[in-house]
């Protein structure tokens, strides 16, 4: 990997234009920030995941830009270079997602890369985001949270995306659509537990929404009213005791030497062993080797 420094983007003078990630409302338009505006009509160019719903925005707040391009997760492939192309040849461009922050959780992060890679500065833009506006509102713990974005259509990838998450103490962020929320609590409740969520919907409008309890109550209450909009859903991590106690859990049944010859079983040396074994036991090194002799 090679160390990559980006100047200031007031001090970067190489004759390339820029790429500006611009933040949009992600409902309400009174949310769009005086940068963001001044930003999208000083751009040659704005490039747009969806140009119908984009041409809205720009029509809100009397923008036209130059060019309107097309950028989407099934174009990338062929519109990537092209856009590229267009900043190295000194063209300031600036991309838009339908709502809320672009390479979140989409091809955004492509382009990115594709910039970074040809040494063009990057400009972040900030805006409105779907899923930290649900989490500051939401009640459960904002100190460490993970953001999954969407999860895997089929059970097994959930699974394993969800069990990957199973130790984490932070709040967990995804995104999920009307369609499968249902399903997707129903799993999260066999693999997670009946965790605390927040289902957070319509953020910003008129008919915002939050659900807050258990994933067992939220279930019932999507029984009486049926999904609309897309999700925000929320996850309580687990707790400092229960993670201690379910990591704790699995060798009280162990004699110490059953203890050490199940890390030496998964490749450690007899030292390294015994090492881990006191520090699951909460005992020192000497203690267990003592014990063992």
């Amino acid at each position: 990997m090679t160390l990559h420094i980006q100047k200031s983007y007031a001090e970067a003078h190489d004759g390339m234009g820029k790429l500006y990630l611009v933040g949009t409302p992600i409902g309400n338009l009174d949310d769009m920030t005086f940068r963001a505006i001044k930003t999208l009509q000083n751009c040659d160019i704005i490039a747009a995941e969806d140009t119908r719903q984009t041409r809205k925005l720009l029509t809100h707040y009397e923008i036209t830009p130059p060019m309107l391009f097309s950028y989407h997760e099934h174009n990338k492939g062929a519109s990537g270079p092209e856009l590229i192309r267009y900043i190295i040849e000194g063209k300031n461009l600036a991309l838009v997602s339908d709502a809320g922050l672009p390479a979140i959780s989409d091809p955004g992060s492509d382009l990115v890369q594709l910039a970074i890679e040809a040494g063009i500065t990057v400009i972040p833009i900030p805006g409105a985001n779907a899923a930290l506006s649900a989490l500051i509102v939401s009640g459960l713990p904002t100190e460490r949270f993970t953001f999954g974005g969407f999860l895997p259509r089929e059970k097994k990838d959930m699974r394993k995306v969800l069990e990957a998450f199973d130790e984490s103490n932070g709040t967990l962020l995804f995104y999920e659509s009307p369609h499968r929320i249902r399903k997707t609590l129903a799993y999260l409740e066999e693999i997670l537990g009946d965790r605390s969520v927040v289902l957070a919907r319509e953020l910003t409008k008129r008919h915002e929404e939050f659900a807050r309890g258990s994933v067992r109550e939220c279930m019932d209450w999507l029984e009486e009213h049926p999904p609309l909009g897309e999700y925000c859903l929320l996850v309580e991590g687990i707790k400092e005791e229960e993670r201690k106690a379910e990591r704790e859990a699995w060798w009280q049944l162990m004699s110490l030497e059953e203890h050490v010859s199940h890390y030496e079983n998964e490749g450690l040396n007899r030292k390294d062993a015994m090492k881990k074994t006191a520090t699951d036991r909460g005992l020192t090194k000497r203690d267990v080797y003592n014990a063992l002799i």
